[in-house]
């Protein structure tokens, strides 16, 4: 494999090829199969949808309970990285950066869209009449469904996968490699490993020109919305021109200064527009909506995880459930691959806990604060229609003009969106030229480059050639390259799961062992103990008990019996100190937990009779 990257320049010839073959191929495909795209897109959507539907809803189900079985079990406690290896950014900053990992275009393009779709034309499946107050506590349900635990779950087959394989034990930062375990080093180095990464690039590809292609048509809505342009071929042409051209620019700057400064501006702008909508609205409304939202979430949870509409026949579930399944399953590496990036030295545990629930109740209050405010104004004034329907390219300007300052928080809107767009694009573009090299966190510029141009290429075709059918046409992409992406994804599963049972069996737990005050035999358990018999002598990291540091001056010797009176502290990795030569393992309290009370003394009888009293009498004696 070296001396293959070596000839190109570092790319993996096996993989760079097939997969910009087979893309080339999809795309030309989209334009002259079935003489009029549109059709050729319905029709392949729909027999994407009652082929392999269920398959979707059943195993994005199964990746829920694998990370589940995950965070809950002794798998747990194995750590992304070396056993006394640290975090490497702090909590908050840590979800943060999760949450702006799935925070893109898709939430700005369905956050007032998707509630408001729900509640004018619920499922059929749902039993519940439009336009009603089931059904705007169901549109609500159904948007959390979407964009909750299920959409997440998918991220963390793919990041915990690359986070143990990588920083554990040290494989290149590629998909491949989550089936090691299944497969072996050498099929993983062979074919069958060169075709999952080829797997996952068109996926990853397909599912940014989705999102692409979706910005683009909110961009050019937006404007012409304010009346600023007249919406056409050309202005779509020269709107993904011209902003693939900044994606361009970016990820060739790199993710250090590029990546890192779009990302956090973008951040930025997104929540002052959400804060904006929040405080100009609705906001006690929205605050009582936001609680009443997770509480019917969870409610709804076990009813809509596997439910697949085999009596209805009004396709919402292909439109809606099927497409964001694998819509998440195309975007699996790439974000998958972010958000391993910035959890090396978390345990699985902090890990899937961090990653499920953070996003989740963050992506709630965002569509609480833009779903329910389109509902509501759509409740009391009925404006929010086009033609008696949801139009989820202006829904969100509607809404903005219904609120002060229309015209700049439309403005700002707009910019939220130009900047998602370049975003998803670099850091998209890189993932892919990361997973062409075989893991190189490095790879060339050029390649880095002509990724980014046909994520543009390709969603401009789709859009195009898709006519009145644009949608449909970047639904159908997503949802027909996760196909394959999705078999991987449960093999990933079998493999980690195969991994984790190993590493559980074999990692010892670290303890810290003190030595307590003891009375010999011979003695009274009255008898008096001194001061200096009191205090608890640390005895390091023991695997055995003969590794225990002899008796120290003041304390009573063992029993007659060999026995000894032992206090055991489990001690979290993060507090040992490994060398990295030896081995030898010793207790370091720079992490230790901070009383947050601050060890506090009172003057009090329930003082002294506490717990606590006890302990800082000891520790006076």
């Amino acid at each position: 494999m070296k001396a293959v990257k070596e000839a190109w320049g570092g790319l993996l010839k096996p993989v760079f090829v097939p997969a910009s073959v087979v893309i080339f191929v999809m795309i030309t495909f989209s334009v002259i199969y079935a003489g009029t795209a549109a059709d050729a897109f319905d029709k392949l959507n729909k027999a994407i949808t009652n082929g392999v539907g269920w398959w979707y809803i059943l195993v994005t189900t199964g990746f829920v309970v694998f990370a589940l079985y995950c965070g809950l079990s002794k798998v747990g406690n194995i750590r992304l990285g070396r056993d006394d290896e640290k975090p490497e950014f702090g909590v908050l900053s840590w979800f943060a950066m999760l949450f702006s990992a799935g925070m893109g275009i898709g939430l700005v393009f369905y956050g007032v869209a998707e509630p408001l779709s729900h509640y004018v034309t619920p499922p059929e499946a749902g039993g519940v009449p439009g336009s009603t107050d089931p059904a705007a506590r169901q549109a609500m349900e159904l948007t959390l469904f979407h964009w909750g635990l299920h959409a997440w779950a998918i991220y963390v087959v793919v990041g915990l996968g690359l986070a143990y394989m990588t920083y554990r034990k040290g494989r290149p930062l590629s998909v491949r490699w989550l089936l090691e375990p299944l497969l072996g080093r050498k099929r993983i180095e062979g074919g069958i490993g060169h075709a999952i990464d080829a797997v996952a690039i068109i996926g990853t590809l397909f599912g940014v020109a989705t999102s692409l292609g979706f910005g683009v048509q909110q961009i050019s809505a937006g404007l012409e919305y304010l009346g600023w342009v007249d919406t056409n071929n050309w202005v779509t042409v020269i709107i993904i021109a011209f902003v693939t051209g900044l994606a361009t620019f970016s990820v060739v700057s790199g993710v250090s200064r590029g990546l890192k400064w779009l990302s956090n501006i973008n951040m930025g702008m997104a929540a002052a527009l959400a804060v904006f909508v929040l405080i100009a609205g609705p906001s006690l409304f929205l605050m009582q909506s936001w609680v009443q939202n997770l509480g019917g979430y969870i409610q709804a949870l076990p009813e809509l995880m596997l439910r697949t509409s085999p009596f209805s026949d009004d396709g919402w579930t292909g439109d809606w459930t099927i497409f964001y399944w694998g819509w998440w399953m195309s975007w699996a590496p790439f974000v998958g691959m972010f958000i391993a990036r910035i959890s090396r030295g978390r345990t699985i545990r902090e890990f899937v806990f961090g990653v499920l629930l953070a996003p989740t109740i963050i992506g709630s209050l965002w569509f609480t604060i833009f779903g329910d405010a389109g509902i509501l104004r759509q409740r009391e004034n009925g404006d929010l229609l086009v033609d008696g329907a949801v139009d989820t390219n202006t829904s969100l300007f509607q809404l903005l003009d219904t609120l002060p300052l229309a015209t700049i928080s439309s403005v700002l809107a707009i910019f939220v969106i130009v900047f998602f767009f370049v975003t998803s694009s670099d850091s998209g573009s890189l993932v892919i030229d990361i997973l062409s090299t075989g893991g190189d966190l490095e790879p060339p510029k050029i390649t880095r480059v002509y990724w980014s141009i046909l994520e543009g290429v390709a969603a401009t075709v789709l859009l195009l050639i898709g006519g009145t059918g644009s949608l449909t046409a970047l639904q159908t992409m997503s949802i027909a390259t996760a196909v394959p992406f999705s078999i991987v994804l449960v093999l990933a599963c079998v493999s980690m799961l195969k991994a984790f049972r190993y590493d559980v069996a074999t990692t010892p737990r670290y303890l810290r062992v003190s030595a307590t005050p003891d009375v010999g035999e011979d003695e009274p358990e009255t008898a008096p103990v001194s001061p200096a018999a009191r205090k608890r002598v640390s005895a390091g990291i023991s695997s055995t008990f003969s590794g225990l540091a002899p008796s120290r001056e003041g304390m009573t010797p063992p029993r007659t019996d060999g026995s000894v009176v032992l206090a055991v502290h489990e001690v979290p990795t993060e507090q040992l100190e490994i060398h990295p030569e030896t081995g030898a393992v010793e207790y370091s309290g720079d992490n230790a937990p901070v009383d947050p009370l601050g060890g506090e003394v009172f003057d009090t009888q329930e003082f002294a009779d506490s717990a606590e009293g006890q302990n800082v009498s000891k520790n006076a004696d």
